[in-house]
């Protein structure tokens, strides 16, 4: 990756000066105020290819913070798995190694199980329905389920987009396409019970890992955003893009508990500001990018097949899917869920 200067995001960004201000995260955190000058160090992590729209926003909050506050507070910003795989991230945010950590839904429901209420199979129409749920009574129970495992939610959720299917070998239409097939999914239990209810042979492996899974065959196919596909390079060892919108997942920012309540309230209240207008510009980030990234990946030799959505809900649907997600998240994640999507049993 090309080290450029930093630039900042505006409103009419291009496509080009995008990846220009994203790339330009630096390896070893932004800011460079020396440590004894600050009252609080803390480390800012993601496990997101450095090009994902969040790092940038990210690290753009790190700056107005320190600024802000005067230089109280000293964010060092750790992008791209540069501190580990998302695991790794996730173990040290919890032991205090790491202070805030933008992890994806799917992921943090590895220790906070009630979080997987956002990954619900085919249960986001659309986006008004997705940030109507995280934003209002959904993202409220998620914020609770976090909280029991140890953990603070320090911002609005910010887009991980509705994913997709790609594969190298063959286009997936169906349900039936996916019978025994090799598909790489996140390190996610309602992740990995999706897939294998519509017949397919799902393996859990890190993003960090993924393009070498690809590049391998350990797996013929993954799933995920466009943004994430583009980011991550995937055009480079996949042929067919099958637009499903299966699962919609949404980035928590997360912060370890001692950390954040060791902060004065003012620079609390500050912090949790800044990390929200971060969140709302990638929200906006995400939405431009995905008006031009699918030409782009054309472009880049990805062929877009059209997918049976009702084929596949109500193949979900018949194998029991539902019902069992509905037992294991409990009645109020349901109910929270239903009172955005409707019945999906």
């Amino acid at each position: 990756m090309d080290s450029k200067s930093n630039t900042q995001i505006a409103s009419g960004l291009s496509r080009r000066s995008f990846l220009v201000a994203s790339a330009a995260v630096p390896v070893f955190g932004i800011l460079t105020k020396r440590a004894s000058a600050a009252e609080f160090s803390m480390k800012v992590a993601t496990g997101q290819s450095i090009t994902q729209p969040i790092n940038a926003r990210l690290q753009q909050a790190c700056e107005r913070i320190q600024a802000a506050s005067g230089g109280r507070i000293e964010l060092k910003f750790f992008p791209a798995s540069q501190l580990g795989s998302d695991t790794d991230l996730i173990t040290q945010v919890r032991a205090g190694g790491i202070d805030f950590l933008n992890i994806a839904g799917s992921v943090i429901s590895t220790v906070a199980p009630g979080a997987a209420v956002t990954n619900v199979g085919f249960a986001f129409a659309d986006y008004d329905h997705a940030w109507k749920g995280v934003d209002g009574v959904v993202g409220e129970y998620v914020r609770g389920q976090i909280e029991k495992a140890g953990l603070m939610l320090v911002s609005k959720a910010s887009d991980n987009s509705f994913r997709q299917i790609t594969s190298a070998s063959k286009p997936i239409k169906t349900p039936q396409d996916l019978k025994d097939y090799r598909i790489r999914v996140p390190v996610s239990p309602i992740f990995t019970s999706l897939f294998s209810s519509l017949g397919a042979s799902p393996t859990s492996i890190n993003f960090n890992e993924l393009y070498t899974a690809l590049q391998t065959k350990l797996v013929d196919g993954q799933e995920n955003g466009l943004v994430a596909i583009d980011s991550g390079k995937l055009y480079e060892v996949q042929k067919y893009v099958s637009e499903t919108n299966h699962i919609w997942d949404p980035f928590w920012l997360v912060g370890n508990r001692r950390s954040v309540s060791s902060l004065p309230t003012d620079l609390q209240e500050l912090v949790r500001k800044e990390f929200d207008r971060a969140s709302q510009e990638q929200r906006d980030d995400v939405v431009k990018l995905n008006g031009t990234l699918k030409d782009k990946l054309v472009t880049a030799g990805l062929t877009f097949e059209t997918a049976d959505k009702p084929a596949f809900r109500k193949a979900l649907s018949d194998s029991g899917f539902y019902k069992t997600w509905k037992e294991k998240l409990g009645a109020d994640a349901w109910k929270a869920l239903e009172s955005i999507t409707g019945d999906l049993t």
